[in-house]
């Protein structure tokens, strides 16, 4: 069989993706019919020139004896993930903040929008009804304490202990106090009450007075989970 004839541009793509290092492609930074851009990616791919992520999406990253070098999870969160509004979760929040050693074998990620579809390193979590993170402008930190709070069993520390380092964490310039507040009008009741109660104990009572309080018995089974012996250390809260 005859060899395929490359067009001039797709030789000129070939090199330039050769070429870089740590990006991603799709067929759309390439020129020609789409079937030939296609056939260069997938081609590269098998070459070991380029590493699939997900549908459309490949990165070049440094070639190793067991092949293409995967994206950073930070690398994958900036492409995949919306700019504000998103950050760690569950063992990878409690990790951001201190709170474990425990570092997950796949990072999870809270998405304030329709999960994308997992990667090696990287889950998802969709969170697409939450859009006061996304009002507000949230940093994956200050996302990461919305996290912790939804599920303080992440955390491996004592309630007391937990407590003690959220209370830094929010004196601190790491997160914006008010902009939490702002954020929890879509969260959950538990969120929005350990919220409040962290804000009030850190002395932020004028931000947590603007937060809406749950009905008085949900409010005392939420924040019993919280108090010393209330929660497990590997249970779910609800």
């Amino acid at each position: 069989m005859a060899p395929i004839r490359l067009s001039r541009g797709t030789v000129a793509d070939r090199e330039k993706i050769r070429r870089s290092r740590d990006r991603f492609w799709t067929p759309d930074d390439l020129s020609g019919a789409e079937s030939t851009r296609q056939h260069l990616l997938a081609e590269l791919v098998r070459a070991g020139e380029l590493r699939r992520v997900s549908r459309g999406l490949y990165w070049r990253g440094t070639r190793t004896p067991l092949g293409m070098s995967p994206p950073s999870p930070s690398a994958l969160l900036a492409r995949l993930a919306p700019r504000h509004g998103s950050g760690p979760a569950g063992l990878s929040a409690a990790n951001a903040l201190r709170l474990s050693t425990q570092i997950p074998r796949k990072m999870l990620v809270a998405v304030p929008a329709r999960a994308p579809r997992p990667t090696d390193v990287i889950e998802f979590l969709d969170r697409r009804t939450r859009t006061g993170r996304v009002a507000a402008k949230l940093g994956a930190t200050e996302v990461a304490l919305l996290e912790v709070l939804d599920d303080p069993s992440a955390s491996e520390l004592s309630p007391d202990e937990t407590r003690e380092r959220l209370r830094d964490l929010l004196k601190s310039d790491a997160v914006r106090p008010q902009l939490l507040a702002r954020a929890a009008k879509t969260e959950p009741a538990r969120v929005r009450e350990r919220l409040g109660e962290l804000l009030r104990d850190s002395g932020f009572d004028s931000h947590a007075a603007s937060i809406r309080s749950a009905d008085p018995r949900v409010r005392s089974r939420i924040m019993s989970e919280l108090s010393p012996g209330g929660v497990s250390r590997h249970a779910v809260s609800q």
